[in-house]
């Protein structure tokens, strides 16, 4: 018995003493744990950012252009990252994220000591312990996630402090926000902002339920649940996340299981710079910004970054005429094009037409000079022999069709000469009473052709030129639409203007004979009666008048050819240049960017509009009905009604012609020298839109007037732009009257006039109206 009692007394104190060590090692693991976390919080185990880091993390914000109509058309990013605010998340959006990352949020200061020490119990096998503030911690200061096991606890420990603090100083609904900026899910979307757009193409504000679970999903391992390369492991993982919220009562049973069985919806939309809208107008800020930034330092003399300072650039760019600009750009060229091929299949030096053997060497070898690939190889130091040798060896490649890029195998020469047979096209289209640029396409596709047909380059403008001429006579002499011209060859003799021998421009037509009006004159293009203008005023004062307008003049001739567009000039000037008429006289410089703000919302440039008169109202108004003429009874009338049944370039199921047009239209065509180049400029009262198109060099051209003319190749696009605009009631284009000076002296109605003047002996009476 005794034995037995003392044994009983044993086993009492080894358990007591079992209990006390116990006791021990868990009070001894509590005090090394804080022990460990204050002497990480001074830097043992490495520097901690300081209250200036954590008040405003590092991080690189992308800067976006910004649409007149609110819409984000573009960036420039190192990390294509653009914050949201908590109130632009979805509330299932945020419940997924707790349901699946960290369910007890809003119940921990930044460690979560229950999942803490579950993890340290069971190893990690039943889940991890990091909240979502220690993972905001390792996704800002944590630079690279180290292999090695100690150092790696060292990070964490740090991640904990840093978490604390973090909590400390934001409330639950910023950290969550952070947190959706900050991480990365692949493709170029960092934050939820641009993972929503690329992924979903809208706003993190209109995602679905089953959208947000994808996003959610994703900061498990984003390279891993990348919805482009893995769809089947992203369903499963969206799945596994909308069992969580169902788990936590986020979601119902039912909704749960409805939303499993839907298939995975992923609408990919790169936000690359050579993919999205108005890629070319994109450069042109890329361009305005380098040399803003420059001009412009912060407070501290170092320049903004435009890749990296989150600035927010707001331009006059309408999201919707882009959009229908490039449409309208595309629908018709695609078809053209068609015809352009056809044209070349029996021609030996197609694309080129009219040029020698050597001439068209001279263009392929510049072109190779010009290219990518030659700088790229001459920067690397590689001899310029072996280059050239490179151009001519076959190499796997992308090339551009109309129905997307196409893989190929081909020489690099080759590659120049096939992608020069397309023919290029631009359009800009502006407010003339604003000056603001509402639609701005450069090219046919940026990624193959990034030179800016807008504003970098300069072609032949034909006679688009002529309203120029005729506008400066009305305004110097005061000259009528109805006053007529002899429709007979006419000759400047030598000396004159500086000519060295006479000049005596031809008809296009080859007809001659009768009285033409003025405005029958412009309606048809007669290049007799325009030299004969020309000659009245000369060619100087013309020359000034388009400087006024936005013109650059420096390299113009003084010569009387200039009347039938022999200069050289740029959309963006001729777009200019012809709002002024719409203007009533007063000319307004472009706007395109309207004001720069920095991330903070501080305005850091805001446009001043530059405006100044150049002619009367009168005269402004008088021209603009002589170009009424021309869509009335000249070669703009295509915008009124059918033309010519059954021709190729008018196929309605393509081009939507015809376009039927009822409004007032004043507008110009204009065609050049061999057919290189064809223009028209076509103007309504609050919006002036002008349309290019060509070969990229001027020996690619149509082999005739009928396809190379401004009115096939350029006016269906004019056509189809404006009819969707038109459709478009929210962008209130007007269909209304050009608005008519109240003390207007000059007749413009030419059957009035000829009325008044019927018993006037000095009016021819087989004079053409």
């Amino acid at each position: 018995m005794a034995t037995k009692k003392k044994s009983k007394r044993s086993l009492a104190k080894d358990e007591k003493r079992h209990r006390k060590t116990f006791w021990k090692l868990i009070l001894s693991g509590i005090i090394l744990f804080f022990l460990v976390f204050v002497l990480a919080s001074w830097g043992l185990f490495g520097k901690l950012p300081d209250e200036t880091s954590l008040e405003n993390p590092e991080k690189n914000l992308a800067t976006e252009i910004i649409s007149t109509d609110g819409q984000t058309i573009g960036k420039f990013y190192k990390e294509n990252r653009t914050p949201v605010q908590f109130e632009d998340l979805p509330k299932h959006l945020v419940n997924a994220l707790i349901a699946t990352e960290d369910v007890r949020f809003y119940d921990h200061s930044g460690i979560d000591a229950k999942g803490t020490f579950r993890a340290i119990a069971f190893l990690g096998t039943r889940g991890g312990a990091s909240t979502i503030s220690q993972q905001l911690a390792k996704l800002f200061f944590t630079e690279s996630v180290s292999r090695n096991k100690l150092d790696r606890v060292k990070q964490k420990i740090k991640e904990w402090v840093i978490a604390i603090r973090l909590e400390r100083r934001y409330t639950k609904e910023e950290i969550i926000t952070m947190y959706f900026n900050e991480y990365d899910f692949v493709n170029e979307a960092i934050g939820i902002e641009s993972a929503s757009h690329i992924y979903f193409n809208k706003p993190p504000s209109e995602l679905t339920i089953s959208e947000s679970a994808i996003l959610v999903g994703m900061f498990k391992n984003a390279s891993l649940y990348n919805p482009r390369r893995n769809p089947e492991g992203v369903q499963n993982r969206r799945n596994v996340v909308l069992g969580q919220m169902a788990k936590y009562g986020f979601l119902t049973k039912d909704d749960r299981d409805s939303l499993q069985q839907t298939p995975l919806t992923i609408d990919f939309t790169p936000q690359g710079h050579d993919e999205g809208i108005a890629t070319y107008f994109r450069e042109y800020v890329r361009s305005f910004m380098h040399d803003w930034t420059e001009e412009n330092p912060k407070t501290d003399g170092s320049n903004y970054n435009i890749y990296s300072d989150g600035l927010k650039i707001f331009t006059t760019i309408d999201s919707k005429m882009q959009e229908y600009a490039e449409e309208a750009v595309d629908e018709h060229m695609k078809h053209i094009q068609k015809e352009f091929d056809k044209q070349n299949r029996k021609n030996r030096i197609a694309p080129f037409r009219d040029i020698t053997p050597a001439e068209i060497e001279t263009i392929l070898n510049s072109a190779m000079r010009r290219s990518d690939r030659w700088r790229e190889m001459k920067n690397k130091g590689i001899k310029e022999k072996d280059i050239i040798d490179s151009f001519h060896k076959e190499i796997p490649m992308k090339i551009f069709t109309w129905e997307g890029s196409k893989d190929t195998v081909m020489t690099p020469m080759d590659s120049i000469r096939y992608h020069k047979k397309f023919l290029q096209a631009s359009l800009l289209s502006m407010t003339p009473q604003t000056g603001e640029v509402k639609a701005w396409v450069g090219g046919i596709e940026y990624k193959h052709y990034k030179y800016d047909m807008v504003k970098k380059g300069k072609r032949q403008i034909g006679s688009t030129f002529k309203p120029f001429v005729y506008a400066t006579v009305i305004d110097q002499m005061h000259m009528s639409p109805c006053d007529t011209l002899p429709n007979t060859p006419y000759t400047i003799e030598t000396g004159k203007y500086g000519l060295l021998e006479p000049w005596t421009p031809k008809n296009s037509s080859g007809e001659y004979g009768g009285m033409l009006t003025l405005k029958a004159a412009l309606a048809q293009s007669i290049n007799t009666v325009t030299a004969r203008l020309i000659d009245r005023v000369g060619p100087r004062p013309v020359i000034e008048l388009i400087d006024k307008m936005g013109v650059e003049t420096e390299e113009i001739p003084e010569a009387p050819s200039i009347a039938l567009g022999t200069a050289d000039l740029s959309l963006y000037e001729m777009v200019g240049a012809y709002s002024t008429f719409a203007n009533q006289g007063i000319y307004i410089e472009p706007t395109l960017i309207t004001r720069i703000e920095d991330k903070n919302g501080t305005i850091l440039y805001q446009n001043v509009p530059v405006a100044k008169d150049v002619i009367s109202k009168e005269a402004a108004y008088v021209t603009i009905s002589l170009l009424e003429g021309v869509t009335q009874s000249g070669s703009g009338s295509r915008l009124r009604g059918t033309w010519r049944k059954g021709s190729p370039v008018y196929d309605s199921a393509v081009t939507g012609y015809p376009y039927d047009f009822k409004n007032p239209i004043a507008g110009k065509t204009g065609t050049t020298q061999n057919n290189s180049d064809g223009w028209f400029m076509g103007m309504v009262p609050n919006l002036v839109t002008g349309v290019w198109v060509g070969g990229e060099d001027r020996a690619t051209h149509f082999s005739n007037t009928a396809y190379g003319q401004g009115a096939t190749m350029a006016l269906p696009i004019w056509g189809i732009y404006m009819r969707k605009c038109y459709e478009d009631e929210a962008l209130n284009v007007s269909t209304e009257e050009f608005t008519k000076p109240e003390d207007l002296s000059i007749e413009t109605d030419c059957s009035k006039w000829k009325e008044e003047n019927e018993n006037r002996d000095d009016i021819p009476s087989e004079f053409d109206l």
